[in-house]
């Protein structure tokens, strides 16, 4: 048989460690075929090696039977081979249209850009993609999840016939998550191939026909999902048994802990009411758009309240700014720590210390022994894998990164975490880790709210959900009392 891609034997390694050790991979045409690993498990530098960022240091790489080794992206595509990067890496200060025909923008007639026919051929493939963005937006106005979707449609405009999807529904909701699914679909129909990179198993076992996985930088198996449940899948991808993957350890109290009352924004939510008791995990779901991470914006200080009211442990608060929320106990993940939650540049002792500098700097000098007695506890608490506490945060798995966050957070011992998407780009290993941990901390007394797009973490972990529609509440729900279907039908 002739495959898309065949590849067998890869290594790289990086200043004597090694990255990938055994990469193998076959893609029929198509197909969806999942890429399944860990964090650190050798995808994303497989990848690489594949769209030419890295060059291999052995193996063999044949598309269509024949041998190739690309010099860098560019030539990648020119055989016909796109990637959509976890990594969003947009142009803020232009356009939609022109981030996605960057470096191939069509001429007008005297050589200049024809932006009449770049906007047309933009607008035509984001409906098609049946994406709600306008080709003349400017990228820096966008949300993370919209840029999510523009880069989507930046490399499906490229009309490749091997795709290489890399978390892709990352940042994006439930319903834009269904729509590039569908696009999928059309893909395989039209003999294409897709490799499916996700952490989201659900999604694997939705939309793939067979999977690979990788672990440590090794090729473990391969096969096809109808000859593989989900509890085996997990066994290959950590190599071990994880038990049950939601393991809820808290129990709400009476005590109501933070109660928010008439909540409005401008633009972005009107009238939103809900209390949340200490011991409890308190669940948010909405599609892109629906106004929850704006809730946490105002509850945080980074956006205004029009109206509404704020209490915690029963007195009420104003919030104008983050420090006056952090002055009262309140801690923010965000949904991009990348982006918002981490200091790439800086170590991961700096990242674990950043919230608490006026503690470990009273005067104009930092406190080192104290920084670093705090950053060894965090790390400690929380098993980040890290080889020393000084290396840069960045050097990082996902799922290490997102202890940090919280380390940094924990180390201010908060009342209230407000966490929006807390296990995004997390591996299914590390997502239970920090379930355990949202658990403790919801079992000692704290309280905690959970923004998520995935719907089988919201109803594995909260106690209760509100749902978000068109900015408002469609109301709050038992766990006992809701599923899958009724959470879509109440967010639509």
């Amino acid at each position: 048989m002739e495959y898309l891609l065949d590849v067998e034997g890869l290594k790289k390694s990086f200043n004597g460690v090694a990255a990938l050790r055994d990469g193998r991979f076959q893609l029929k045409a198509g197909s969806v075929h999942a890429l399944c690993g860990g964090n650190g498990a050798g995808k994303s530098t497989f990848l690489k090696i594949l769209m030419g960022i890295h060059k291999r240091d052995a193996g063999s790489i044949r598309r269509r039977g024949v041998d190739v080794e690309f010099s860098g992206p560019a030539a990648a595509l020119a055989s016909g081979i796109a990637i959509i990067e976890q990594e969003l890496s947009p142009v803020p200060h232009m356009t939609v249209a022109e981030n996605i025909y960057l470096g191939r923008e069509p001429s007008g007639r005297f050589g200049g850009i024809d932006f009449k026919t770049m906007n047309q051929n933009a607008q035509r493939l984001l409906e098609q993609l049946e994406f709600n963005i306008r080709p003349t937006q400017f990228m820096m106005n966008l949300s993370v999840a919209q840029i999510q979707l523009v880069e989507i449609a930046k490399a499906l405009s490229h009309d490749a016939e091997v795709i290489f999807m890399d978390e892709p529904t990352s940042a994006i909701g439930e319903k834009e998550a269904q729509q590039l699914f569908k696009t999928i679909e059309r893909l395989k129909a039209a003999g294409k191939g897709v490799v499916y990179v996700s952490h989201r198993l659900s999604e694997i076992f939705q939309i793939a026909d067979a999977y690979t996985v990788f672990r440590d930088g090794l090729y473990i198996g391969a096969g096809d999902l109808a000859n593989i449940d989900r509890p085996e899948l997990i066994r290959m991808i950590v190599g071990r048994e994880l038990g049950e993957e939601y393991v809820k350890t808290n129990t709400p109290t009476d005590v109501t802990g933070l109660e928010v009352t008439g909540l409005s924004a401008s633009g972005k939510v009107e009238d939103v009411s809900f209390s949340v008791r200490k011991g409890e995990i308190f669940g948010i779901y909405g599609l892109m758009g629906s106004g929850r991470s704006e809730i946490f914006n105002c509850l945080f200080g980074l956006d205004r309240m029009d109206k509404g009211e704020i209490k915690l442990d029963g007195e009420a608060i104003t919030v104008s700014k983050p420090v006056d929320a952090m002055a009262h106990g309140l801690a923010f993940v965000t949904e991009d720590r990348k982006l918002t939650g981490l200091n790439l540049v800086d170590s991961v002792r700096g990242n674990i210390a950043l919230a608490s500098l006026p503690e470990f700097s009273p005067g104009f000098v930092m406190r080192r022994g104290q920084e670093q007695a705090a950053s060894q506890k965090m790390i400690e608490r929380f098993g980040i894998k890290t080889a020393r506490d000084t290396m840069a945060v960045s050097g990082l798995s996902g799922g290490n990164q997102q202890k940090v966050v919280l380390g940094k957070w924990f180390l201010r011992n908060p009342k209230v975490l407000l966490l929006d998407e807390p296990t995004r780009g997390v591996d299914v290993g590390a997502k239970r880790e920090i379930y355990r941990i949202i658990c403790e901390f919801a079992a000692t007394g704290g309280t905690v709210v959970m923004i998520s797009s995935e719907i089988d973490e919201v109803l594995g972990m909260s106690d209760r959900i509100l749902v978000m529609r068109n900015g408002r509440s469609a109301g709050v729900y038992p766990r006992s009392e809701t599923d899958a279907q009724a959470l879509v039908h109440l967010s639509t």
